[in-house]
């Protein structure tokens, strides 16, 4: 045996969901999405341990206070407002996310079970999803929807002030984010 492995590593299988998907992605959605369109072995405990790994290309994402939000895996590359997640736009991202891994299963005549399977966990978070005969359709109704629109606009000044804030960090920090302050107690 050469040891030589034509497998992609952990890291490259990651940045493969998380191009598809294009937005910050918890490490189930990312493994859920590698298993179903490529070829792989992703696990969640793999993945843990990339998340401060600089050599890994793999970062966390941020919340608004530029903290690590929980659970949530980035690219490093991926310019600062890209990282930065809200709840409206997590939802936009989210849907677009559908639409991206949606079209990337048309685009392949013989995707499996296993991505028909995701395509119909996915529907779960759109509306009328699930019965939709056309989910990147309904995907995009929903996404274009008023309320969303209005709601990822008004979190921009939000967003624009948190990119602002996080360039006077370190590097590492903005890859990173700041370690949470804990609560102090009896202090009003």
């Amino acid at each position: 045996m050469n040891g030589l492995s034509t497998m992609p590593t952990t890291a490259e299988q990651a940045r493969h969901a998380l191009l598809l998907l294009g937005a910050p992605a918890s490490p189930r959605l990312l493994v859920d999405v590698h298993s179903a369109l490529f070829d792989g072995d992703l696990s969640v405990p793999a993945l843990a341990g990339l998340r401060r790994d600089p050599a890994s290309g793999l970062c966390v994402a941020l919340n608004p206070d530029l903290t690590p939000a929980r659970g949530l895996v980035a690219l490093a590359e991926w310019p600062l407002e890209h990282r930065i997640v809200t709840p409206a736009r997590s939802r936009s991202d989210g849907l677009t996310a559908v639409i991206r891994v949606a079209e990337f299963v048309a685009m392949r005549p013989g995707a499996g079970r296993a991505a028909h399977r995701l395509l119909r966990a996915l529907a779960e978070d759109v509306p009328h999803g699930p019965e939709a005969l056309d989910l990147v359709a309904a995907t995009r109704v929903a996404l274009d929807a008023p309320e969303l629109t209005a709601a990822v606009e008004a979190e921009e000044p939000v967003r624009a002030a948190v990119v602002e804030r996080a360039r006077t960090l370190s590097q590492d920090q903005q890859l990173y984010g700041l370690p949470a302050v804990p609560h102090q107690r009896g202090g009003e």
